[in-house]
């Protein structure tokens, strides 16, 4: 029974954070990328000053497209130059 349990307090979490897609695209707030990318939302509000990260702001609220953070990532990924 404690494994239902379990298996159903996934499920629930899943269903939570499921957000449905808006035209193809999920948005995420600043809390949820500074959570995804480990920094703080501040530093989210120095790239967005400095025009390093693309954002929609609708009111006082800050929005960014999934594929713009991963675009962003790509763009600044630097290869290792040494090898063992």
């Amino acid at each position: 029974m404690e494994s239902f349990e379990r298996m159903r307090n996934r499920i629930e979490n899943m269903a939570l954070a499921n957000r449905p897609l808006l035209d193809g695209e999920r948005y995420l707030t600043d809390k949820e990328v500074s959570i995804l990318l480990r920094l703080s939302r501040r530093t989210l509000q120095d790239y967005r000053n400095e025009g390093i990260i693309s954002y929609y702001q609708l009111g006082g609220k800050i929005l960014y497209r999934e594929s713009d953070i991963e675009k962003m990532l790509q763009e600044n990924y630097k290869q290792a130059y040494k090898t063992r």
